[in-house]
């Protein structure tokens, strides 16, 4: 059985459509990879790409995307929504078939060491690839972002895992690691109010005492006069979707505000969907064995 694994590389730019196919070109009509999925956002100012293949072939595909994302993002001058730290500020490894999270830890560890000696970038890794206990969530990492780097890494605490120890002048650094499927969901309201987003961010997610299985924060979408909550969905058999719009939808009400819509980064898993679709319809004893297109080879 070949093994498979996922990439779900994050680049920091969703304005600049020519830098983003560039990046993108590099997981495009290669042997034992498949682009699945890539969505930009100019208010995030950020690039999510969902890849899967063989190991060998997906560490060629992000070296190459690193490297060009290194030679054409400037943080310096990037301004987005979204926290940051690199130019291809976190990539993640997923074991899919046929592969376990412990060789997806190796070739994280494998790809982070490439992309340090070959682009001069510090690498720091994260979630099962971590080398310490407080450099596993990733939040912890990219606390002080781009532009508190330089000070931070001066802190023995924070020397990189790999790579020199000073930021890279323009492309920062990059988080790598091997992780569990999550989803990336965002619910966005009706109001332009960022304090309220960012309150309610606060109720949801985990470290506020919310929804174990969730990172949240407050975004402001000002192409769309509106801001919303943004959210991880670390595990999503133990934190469902549903419960997360639920979550956001209850919390909203105490300020008059309501849900606009939402908004799905990348992909997620089948049973993610069954299980939004059971909670919504009502439905009893509903599994993905009763979804038509599963019978269909």
């Amino acid at each position: 059985m070949n093994k498979i694994v996922e990439c779900v590389p994050n680049f920091s730019e969703g304005q600049d459509l020519e830098k983003i196919e560039r990046i993108v070109n590099a997981f495009r009509a290669k042997e034992n990879i498949k682009l699945l999925d890539y969505s930009s956002d100019k208010d995030h100012n950020r690039m999510v790409v969902t890849a899967i293949g063989e190991p060998e072939a997906m560490k060629t595909a992000v070296v190459e995307a690193v490297g060009i994302a290194v030679g054409e993002i400037d943080l310096t001058r990037h301004k987005g929504q979204h926290p940051r730290i690199g130019a291809a500020d976190v990539i993640p490894f997923i074991p899919l078939k046929g592969m376990s999270l412990e060789e997806a830890d190796a070739l994280a560890k494998d790809t982070a060491r490439m992309l340090a000696l070959k682009y001069a970038l510090p690498v720091y890794l994260y979630e099962k690839s971590a080398s310490a206990a407080h450099r596993q969530n990733l939040a912890a990492i990219r606390k002080g972002a781009f532009e508190g780097l330089t000070e931070k890494m001066k802190l023995p605490e924070w020397k990189p895992d790999f790579g020199p120890g000073e930021r890279h002048p323009t492309a920062g650094a990059s988080v790598v690691g091997a992780r569990l499927p999550l989803i990336a969901f965002n619910v966005n309201l009706n109001t332009d109010k960022l304090e309220i987003a960012d309150r309610i961010a606060k109720k949801v997610r985990s470290i506020g005492g919310g929804l174990r299985f969730c990172k949240a924060m407050g975004v402001e979408l000002k192409d769309r006069n509106k801001v919303q909550v943004s959210m991880n969905l670390t595990d999503y058999t133990k934190t469902a979707v549903y419960q997360a719009v639920e979550t956001v939808r209850f919390e909203a009400q105490r300020y008059g505000v309501t849900v606009a819509g939402s908004e799905l980064v990348g992909l997620l898993p089948l049973q993610a969907v069954v299980d939004t679709v059971s909670y919504y319809l009502g439905l009893e004893n509903f599994s993905v064995g009763q979804i038509l297109e599963t019978h269909v080879e």
